[in-house]
């Protein structure tokens, strides 16, 4: 019953194959965010796989950041928290400290008809769409327009605040049973519309960042579109070569 899990093209490696078939049944929600998968033994023994290949196969998905190695508890879904990585652009430190996450304020969320490069990139011009505020220590520091589709996140805009917190992908995993596997970053500047402004405590009109995101799931299906504005005079980039 296993083997006819993985793809049918041999003309891939067995644990290139292998892994496709355990992404598969991740994206097909078989394992929780606490549900350790099979031991090696005896996913190589329902596969008819050595276990050098069935090593071989996790390995590659745990260096794709689907799945992390618990030392002396198994193998785990690696709960994605790529929506941390958008204050990488900003200064996130609160007095001297370590880096911290940023708090979130809902602002609104609403079902509605995408605008048209939202209902493109989605493919779906149903969205709900989320508003919302990032500050630290109490001062705003993003601004955010998402849109996720509404067939995949039925419900979404009825949880609780409270239930949500700041970190959406997690939410995302653990109540829709949708895993982002990868993002795309696109940053440009602009200036901030009236909404944006007040929201940021800014001028109208005054030099914004924009990154623009792009989420996507493990069959590379994108599965959020978001923008987020910040004060221009906030903005960090550090690139480190060799």
């Amino acid at each position: 019953m296993a083997q006819t899990s993985m793809t049918s093209d041999r003309r891939l490696p067995a644990y290139q194959r292998l892994r496709d078939a355990l992404a598969h049944r991740i994206a097909e929600g078989e394992w929780g965010p606490d549900a350790a998968l099979p031991s090696e033994n005896r996913l190589a023994s329902e596969h008819m796989l050595s276990v050098g290949t069935v090593r071989k196969a996790i390995q590659q998905l745990v260096d794709e950041g689907l799945l992390e190695r618990r030392q002396g508890s198994g193998t785990y879904l690696r709960k994605p928290a790529f929506d941390v990585t958008l204050f990488r652009f900003f200064q996130i430190r609160e007095h001297g400290s370590a880096t911290s996450i940023p708090t979130s304020r809902l602002i609104s969320r609403t079902r509605m008809n995408a605008p048209d490069h939202v209902a493109e990139t989605l493919g779906t011009s149903d969205v709900i769409q989320i508003q919302r505020l990032r500050c630290l220590s109490e001062q705003p520091l993003l601004s955010e327009e998402i849109y996720i589709p509404a067939a995949r996140f039925e419900g979404f805009e009825a949880i609780p605040e409270t239930e949500i917190g700041p970190l959406l992908y997690p939410v995302y995993f653990e109540r829709f049973g949708v895993f982002v596997a990868r993002a795309e970053d696109e940053v440009h500047f602009g200036a901030a519309d009236a909404q944006t402004a007040a929201r940021l405590g800014m001028v109208q009109d005054g030099p914004v960042a924009m990154i623009e995101r792009t989420a996507f799931d493990i069959a590379g299906d994108a599965i959020e579109w978001r923008l987020a504005a910040g004060r221009a005079d906030n903005f960090r980039y550090r690139s480190r070569i060799g």
